[in-house]
């Protein structure tokens, strides 16, 4: 991480002050936008702190048909706040060298994963959740991608392991997992019916479930 530049959108201009909690699913292409317009790029180390920005997260979830790829991460990395959680979200921050959202995923797939085979990247949209203290300075772009039976394992075994597991193992570790994996099963399964965009940077007061 140390002298990292990760791409960073104000929390303002995207979100307003309010925000909203859950997965804005429908309504997400203005806010796609605003990334595109108002995305810079600045030192990870510095905005991990500052909240007045989020930092801009591909965030996927892989199927191979009924299951999905979970994954759990070990005292080995580097972020403490996340030891020993699970999690469906492969991804990582965008760097300067990545073109767009679906490079930035590309680039974490193969970094992270080891498949002979970059998927097809569906958007689902885009992730919030101000509750916790990661939460508060980061915002994911949510895809979904089909394995269709060909095999995938992680790559920094020391820091993770994964696997796809029935959804009765996912509900298993739920409690256990990440919030924004948990949001995002939450969603995926029709515990959450999602948030409808409004207009981007004005806050919750037009943002509403649906």
């Amino acid at each position: 991480m140390p002298g990292e530049a990760v791409l960073v959108v104000p929390r303002t201009a995207l979100m307003g002050t309010l925000g909203w909690r859950g997965v804005l699913s429908r309504g997400a292409d203005p806010y796609l936008a605003v990334i595109e317009r108002e995305g810079r790029f600045a030192p990870r180390s510095a905005m991990e702190a500052d909240p007045r920005f989020k930092q801009v997260i591909p965030y996927l979830v892989l199927r191979d048909r009924s299951r999905t790829f979970l994954m759990r991460r070990t005292r080995a990395g580097a972020d403490a706040r996340l030891h020993e959680r699970f999690s469906i979200g492969v991804g990582g921050h965008l760097n300067p060298g990545d073109v767009d959202l679906a490079g930035g995923l590309a680039r974490e797939w193969t970094e992270e994963l080891d498949a002979g085979f970059i998927p097809e990247f569906r958007l689902l949209g885009l992730l919030n959740d101000d509750e916790t203290d990661v939460g508060r300075v980061h915002v994911g772009v949510v895809f979904a991608a089909e394995a269709e039976g060909r095999p995938v394992a992680v790559r920094e075994t020391e820091k993770l392991e994964g696997r796809f597991v029935p959804p009765a193992e996912l509900l298993a570790v739920y409690d256990r997992m990440e919030t924004w994996s948990q949001l995002v099963l939450d969603f995926l399964v029709g515990r959450s019916a999602g948030v409808r965009g409004g207009v981007p940077g004005a806050g919750d007061e037009v943002l509403h479930r649906r």
